[in-house]
């Protein structure tokens, strides 16, 4: 069972999304290069050193659900049923974080991405870092008896598969197209 947040907490918690929401909004009314740190800090009526110890970067603003997915990925390797197949219980969390991406409102965010080499490199960065721990997630599994080459080659396309069917025309067909071919290659690494 876990304990529901404390009082401070909660006032971390909206602090934080006031920032970030803060931050979205001027991006998008200005242009993500027109909008400094000390612009988003005084949106949000927060100090900038309040701006830095919930954000490490003006990217990290963008991307400000970055812990929740790498955490929500790991999560769904480590925190299925004894037994259940890795593969599926995956496939299930991209298809969450695929509609999350896409939804209404989501694609001038995914413009200004594409338009900003700063956000494109901070995106690979990120996705490399959720490979890494789903990696780990995945050879944590010692009864799947894959090596962690075959660990760390499918946390890479699987987090590879969320960021293909975020652009295709119908993410979640693309999705399962996509997964076919994890599984197919997490059966063929079975020892």
């Amino acid at each position: 069972m876990t304990t529901p947040p404390g009082r401070r907490e909660r006032k971390k918690a909206a602090t934080r999304q006031k920032i970030a929401d803060a931050a979205l909004r001027l991006f998008l009314e200005r242009g993500y290069d027109a909008v400094g740190i000390r612009d988003v800090a005084a949106e949000a009526d927060v100090a900038v050193t309040t701006l830095f110890s919930h954000f490490a970067s003006k990217e990290a603003l963008v991307f400000e659900q970055d812990k929740e997915f790498e955490q929500r990925l790991a999560r769904a390797a480590l925190d299925r049923a004894p037994g259940a197949p890795l593969i599926p219980a995956l496939r299930r969390e991209v298809h969450a974080m695929v509609r999350h991406c896409t939804a209404e409102g989501a694609a001038p965010i995914w413009r200004m991405i594409e338009a900003s080499p700063d956000l494109r490199e901070y995106e690979e960065s990120m996705r490399l870092r959720h490979a890494e721990s789903l990696a780990a997630a995945v050879a944590g599994d010692a009864a799947s008896g894959r090596t962690a080459t075959a660990c760390r080659a499918t946390a890479r396309f699987v987090v590879d598969a969320y960021a293909v069917a975020r652009g295709a025309d119908d993410p979640q067909a693309a999705v399962d197209e996509v997964f076919v071919m994890i599984e197919a290659a997490w059966e063929a690494a079975r020892p």
